[in-house]
């Protein structure tokens, strides 16, 4: 019957088709930001790192024992993994929309922490980070040195060092990555050959190197109790990590006894550089190669805001219930001052009773009283 009412008057049908299109540009127009329902389903993501690995031992080794204790956790969609040949792994597990996200990434952590004493042992000195991440990229900056004169190296660090932590701050930014070849790392390359000769393996090296490259208290001297007679106490201080290049190239591998003993150092048996953190990675930008920072949008508070009240009682049940309550409320319950922008309400809002204030509080309803009229949300 309505379908035949307006196939027999078109100008009337095109005429009320006309005032919804208007209609509906002026609310999205007038509706604010934090009143948008949220499409995009929250995610929590798990990395890990195995130096060293290739991509099908980190599916062995991380991925199977992770991914047997993450699967089927609450309010979870579908999980995607990545193994590079890197010895990265991730773990991205989508949940349904309107999960709270802070719960999910708790639940998540647990299972990944009851999966971790059955990884590598250099998986769990560097540990799996689980954290929440939004899918969302801002915008993609570019970092370039028009004349040449700093190279992606250089680029990528300066971004790490001063542009990371002030981006990650911004209002609205969750977390912010650094694509390119990272930061600056002490590398040491190796030569097998002279690692034969001298009867050594990789593990040799690497087991020097965090053995003598260690940040040690060295204690004081003159500290109680002290014979009498001791009137001052020093503290010491003594060489920590090594930086530079020299330093490494002289850490003592091997002491070679019997006839012709020696003192083998690392500069023995391979070469030490400042370098990448690396190389698998890199970007373009007209011929130069760059660092690239990309901001990721942050992700939605779970729990609405509340208006600051002088009592941390609940609103009046009587003007919860009733939309004739009394106007005039209690000293206990009476909003206090807007206060600075930092307090005001910036997503929708239920708590206060709905015969006062609209529910995103950009306005009032009618007869609300003047003691009901929280600012507009930004």
């Amino acid at each position: 019957m309505i379908s035949r009412f307006f196939i027999e008057r078109p100008i009337l049908a095109n005429v009320v088709a006309i005032l919804t299109i208007i209609l509906g540009v002026v609310a999205v127009l007038g509706l604010p930001v934090a009143q948008y329902p949220e499409i995009t389903p929250p995610t929590v993501q798990v990395t890990a790192t195995y130096p060293g690995a290739s991509a099908r031992v980190v599916a062995d080794t991380i991925a199977l024992p992770i991914e047997q204790q993450v699967n089927g956790v609450q309010d979870m969609l579908y999980m995607q993994s990545t193994s590079a040949s890197d010895g990265t792994y991730k773990l991205v597990i989508t949940f349904k929309v309107g999960t709270d996200l802070d719960m999910a990434q708790v639940l998540v952590q647990n299972r990944v922490a009851t999966a971790s004493p059955q990884l590598p042992q250099d998986v769990q000195k560097q540990g799996a980070v689980t954290k929440k991440v939004s899918t969302a990229i801002l915008q993609v900056i570019a970092l370039y040195s028009p004349e040449g004169r700093y190279d992606s190296l250089f680029l990528s660090n300066y971004a790490w060092i001063n542009l990371r932590d002030v981006l990650a701050r911004l209002p609205g930014v969750g977390d912010v990555n650094v694509f390119g070849v990272g930061q600056y790392s002490m590398r040491v390359w190796l030569d097998p050959e002279m690692l034969k000769t001298f009867s050594l393996d990789p593990s040799d090296v690497i087991s020097a190197i965090q053995q003598q490259n260690l940040q040690v208290p060295a204690g004081q001297v003159g500290m109680p109790p002290a014979p009498a007679g001791q009137n001052f106490q020093f503290p010491v201080n003594v060489a920590g990590r090594l930086d530079e290049i020299e330093e490494f190239e002289n850490i003592i591998v091997k002491i070679a006894t019997g006839q012709g003993s020696r003192i083998i150092r690392v500069k023995d048996v391979g070469r030490v550089e400042l370098g990448a953190q690396t190389y698998s990675q890199f970007c373009n930008f007209d011929g130069p190669a760059p660092a690239r920072v990309s901001p990721y949008s942050s992700c939605p508070a779970p729990t609405p805001c509340r208006w600051p009240t002088r009592s941390s009682r609940p609103w009046p049940s009587s003007a919860r219930a009733s939309p004739r309550a009394s106007a005039t409320p209690s000293p206990s319950t009476r909003p206090i001052s807007p206060g600075p922008p930092s307090m005001r309400c910036t997503r929708p809002c239920t708590r206060p009773p709905s015969w006062c204030c609209s529910s995103s509080w950009s306005s009032c309803k009618t007869g609300a009283p003047p003691w009901c009229r929280p600012p507009p949300c930004r």
